[in-house]
């Protein structure tokens, strides 16, 4: 019904409900009949660009899970490398080595600089303002970009250049060529090519002999376990290539760096007798890596 008496008022109905029809959401014109013009943003072309960023990350999903990540070599410490970054922070390794960015103008170098070149990119959009797509009509942005490319190939190569010229009058052999020299000799011996680190299991010499049962019978299994693994104790296969038969003896009477109690008392008490004990340490005495 109309507002006050006025009976020239239009008057709009949904249906039968007699309820007021207000503005609501008002679909988007469709720009394509018309050149020139561009089709709205919500929700044609959000909708657009999230398909698109679906189907990257699809593909990265795919790359990642197909293709993982090597491992590479183990660190050490010790050893007397030249340390370079990534290949993708080499030219900012190679911007903090110039003269102006280091030294005496290490101030103008991590702030000076770099202010200019991010204020550059911030100032960008204000700076051009122009509708014109094609980037050589828009030269302050173009320019921008090119020189920032020119600057990052160059620093790039300059880095990666002057890193092989160090190793080379250091005599040292650069990472990747090492790990590619090891996968050949690996590849030619029928090993693993990779770079993780296949350690062979030690056995146990004479598995058989009698000093295995005095060796359970003494208890010696609640810390080095049964198959000789070690568990609260340390593994013992292996153990003859440090200890000989009389220091084996010597760390059962007398313990071992506070860390084993003398274990003598009670190997006799489990009923072991001295022979047992000498024959068990002599048979760990035999229990070499080389074996």
């Amino acid at each position: 019904m109309a507002h006050e008496d006025n009976s020239k008022e239009k008057i709009v109905y949904v249906g039968d409900s007699r309820v007021r029809r207000g503005s609501g959401f008002i679909p988007p014109s469709d720009y394509t009949a018309y050149p020139g013009k561009s089709e709205a943003f919500i929700p044609n072309f959000l909708l657009k660009e999230w398909m698109v960023g679906v189907v990257v990350l699809v593909g990265i999903l795919v790359l990642t899970i197909s293709e993982p990540a090597p491992l590479g070599f183990p660190a050490n410490a010790g050893a007397t490398v030249i340390p370079v970054p990534d290949w993708y922070f080499l030219f900012l390794y190679q911007y903090l080595k110039l003269p102006y960015a280091s030294g005496d103008y290490i101030v103008l170098g991590t702030l000076g600089v770099t202010g200019v070149a991010f204020g550059s990119l911030l100032l960008a959009p204000f700076l051009d303002t122009g509708r014109e797509r094609r980037f050589y009509r828009r030269p302050i942005a173009s320019s921008l970009m090119f020189l920032s490319l020119a600057a990052i190939f160059y620093l790039t190569n300059t880095a990666w250049t002057e890193h092989k010229r160090e190793m080379a009058a250091t005599g040292q052999v650069p990472e990747d060529v090492q790990r590619e020299e090891k996968a050949a000799e690996n590849r030619a011996k029928g090993l693993p090519t990779g770079s993780a680190a296949q350690s062979k299991e030690i056995a146990i010499v004479d598995k058989d002999d009698p000093a295995m049962a005095a060796f359970q019978k003494a208890g010696c299994v609640a810390c080095h376990a049964a198959d000789l693994k070690g568990g609260a104790g340390p593994s013992l296969r292996g153990v003859g290539d440090t200890h000989g038969k009389e220091a084996i003896l010597t760390i059962i009477k007398e313990g071992y760096n506070n860390k084993m109690p003398p274990m003598y008392d009670t190997a006799i008490n489990a009923g072991l007798t001295d022979q047992d004990i000498d024959h068990l340490a002599e048979w760990l005495a035999k229990q070499k890596s080389g074996q």
